[in-house]
C-alpha cells in the first residue's frame, strides 16, 4: 500500500528513535549501576580504612559488645570462615525499621583484635539503587514520548511546510495538459534541490509543448496543402476514366487509384479536423438537443445501413440538452453510427438510445470484443481488410475529450456498445 512521502518518514524515525532508545536504556543503566556499586565499595572501603586507623590499634575484645550495639551497618563477627582477604558482596537484610527485606552491599575484611581473628563486616543499603532504576525508567519512557510527539509536530508542521514547493510542483505537473494553452508558473522557494526540481520541470514542459504544438501545425499545414493537389489528381482521374480510348484493365487500375485518393482525402480531412479540435477552434458553444440533430440525420444515416441490409432503429427518444459545439456534437454521432454500420454483418441491427443522462449507438457483432487498449488511439483498426481510415472512434475520443465527457466500450449479448455520459 502506498503511503505519503512525510508519513513513511516518520514512521522510520520513529521506529528508528524507539530502537536506539531501547538498546541505549539497558547500556545507560548497567553503566550507572557499575558507577553506583564502584561508588559503594570506595565508601565502604573508606570505612575500613577509617576503622583500621582510628580504632583498630586500641581496641579491645571486651568492646565489641558495645560496638555492635551501638553500630547499626558496621558489626565487629568472629573469623569463623577463615576470610583473609576482604570480600565484596551483595547481601539480602531484614530492616527492622522498615520491617522488609531490603538489599546491601557488604565488605567483609579479616581484623586481628587482641590476637583473636575477627571480621569487620561493613553494609551500605542499595535502596537507592532500585530508586534509581525506577527513576531512569521514567526518564527514558518520558524521553521516548517527548521524542515521538517532537517528530510528529515536526513533520505535521515545519516538515510539510519544508516539503510545500514539493507538493505545490507536483498539483502543477498532474494539472497540466500538453494539448491546453497553460501558463506553468512554479512558486519561488529558498530549497536548491526544489528549485533545480521546478527549473528541470519547466525546461522539459516547455519543450514537450513545443514539439506537441510544433507536430499540430505541421499536421495541420500539411493537410491543408494537400488537400488542393489531391482534388486536382482525383479530377485528372475523373477525366482519364472518361477517355473514349480506355481498355478495361486501364480502368480498373484507375478505380482502384481513384479510390486510393478517396481514402487518402478522407484521412486527410479527418487529420485537419483533429488538428483543429486539439487547437480548439470549435470553441463556439450553445444549446444543442441531440434528439434534433439526430432526426435531421436519421434518414442519411437509415440508407447507408439499407445499402448493407442492416435495419437502424432508434429505441429511447428523449430530449438530451447539452452546451457543446453543434458540429462536433454531429460528428460524433455520425462516425459512432457510421462506425456501427460498417463494423456490422448483412441483417445486423443498429441502435440509437438518447436518454437524460447522454446517447448510445450499439450494433451486432461481426466479431468478438475489442481491445480497449488501443480502441480510441488514431489508425487502430480491428479490422484491416476495411476501407476505413482508423481515425473516427479516436476524433469521438477526441470531442469527448473536449467536451469533459466519458465515454465507454462494452460488449454484451453479442453487441458493441459505445455510450457517451453528457
Amino acid at each position: 500500500m502506498k503511503q505519503p512521502l512525510l508519513q513513511k518518514t516518520l514512521r522510520i524515525y520513529a521506529i528508528y528513535s524507539i530502537v536506539a532508545l531501547l538498546i541505549i536504556a539497558p547500556i545507560f543503566y548497567f553503566t550507572i549501576d557499575k558507577l553506583y556499586i564502584d561508588d559503594a565499595d570506595d565508601s565502604l572501603k573508606l570505612k575500613q580504612e577509617e576503622f583500621d586507623q582510628s580504632y583498630l590499634p586500641s581496641f579491645t575484645i571486651a568492646e565489641v559488645e558495645a560496638w555492635n550495639k551501638y553500630n547499626r551497618d558496621t558489626k565487629l563477627i568472629l573469623n569463623t570462615r577463615g576470610i583473609k582477604a576482604v570480600v565484596l558482596s551483595d547481601e539480602i537484610y531484614y530492616d527492622e525499621l522498615d520491617e522488609e527485606y531490603e538489599p546491601y552491599r557488604v565488605l567483609a575484611s579479616p581484623i586481628m583484635i587482641e590476637g583473636q581473628a575477627y571480621l569487620i563486616a561493613i553494609r551500605t543499603s542499595l535502596v537507592e539503587k532500585e530508586d534509581l532504576i525506577e527513576v531512569i525508567a521514567f526518564v527514558f519512557l518520558g524521553l521516548i514520548l517527548v521524542l515521538i510527539l517532537g517528530l510528529i509536530i515536526i513533520f505535521r508542521f515545519y516538515a510539510r511546510r519544508l516539503w510545500q514547493p514539493f507538493y505545490n510542483s507536483l498539483s502543477i505537473i498532474e494539472k497540466f495538459e500538453v494539448d491546453k494553452q497553460q501558463q506553468v508558473d512554479f512558486s519561488p522557494n529558498d530549497i536548491d534541490e526544489f528549485t533545480r526540481l521546478d527549473q528541470a520541470i519547466e525546461k522539459l514542459i516547455q519543450k514537450n509543448s513545443d514539439i506537441y504544438h510544433g507536430q499540430k501545425e505541421f499536421i495541420e499545414n500539411a493537410a491543408q496543402e494537400m488537400q488542393t493537389p489531391l482534388a486536382v489528381f482525383k479530377g485528372k482521374l475523373e477525366l482519364l476514366a472518361q477517355q473514349p480510348e480506355m481498355t478495361e484493365t486501364q480502368s480498373v487500375l484507375i478505380a482502384d487509384l481513384d479510390t486510393s485518393v478517396s481514402r487518402l482525402s478522407k484521412i486527410n480531412k479527418n487529420l485537419l479536423l483533429l488538428s483543429r479540435i486539439d487547437n480548439h477552434q470549435f470553441s463556439d458553444m450553445t444549446s444543442v438537443n441531440v434528439k434534433t440533430i439526430l432526426a435531421k440525420q436519421f434518414d442519411f444515416y437509415a440508407e447507408q445501413a439499407a445499402t448493407k441490409s442492416i435495419e437502424l432503429i432508434q429505441r429511447d427518444n428523449l430530449d438530451l440538452i447539452i452546451s457543446s459545439n453543434s458540429v462536433l456534437v454531429e460528428i460524433a454521432i455520425g462516425n459512432l453510427i457510421l462506425n456501427a454500420i460498417k463494423h456490422n454483418h448483412a441483417g445486423g441491427i443498429v441502435y440509437i438510445d438518447v436518454d437524460r443522462a447522454g446517447f448510445a449507438v450499439s450494433n451486432t457483432s461481426v466479431g468478438q470484443s475489442l481491445d480497449e487498449h488501443v480502441l480510441f488511439e488514431r489508425f487502430a483498426k480491428s479490422d484491416h481488410s476495411t476501407t476505413g481510415t482508423g481515425l473516427g472512434l479516436s476524433i469521438v475520443k477526441r470531442i469527448v475529450d473536449f467536451n469533459n465527457w466519458k465515454i465507454d466500450y462494452s460488449f454484451k449479448t453479442n453487441m458493441h456498445i459505445f455510450s457517451i455520459k453528457c
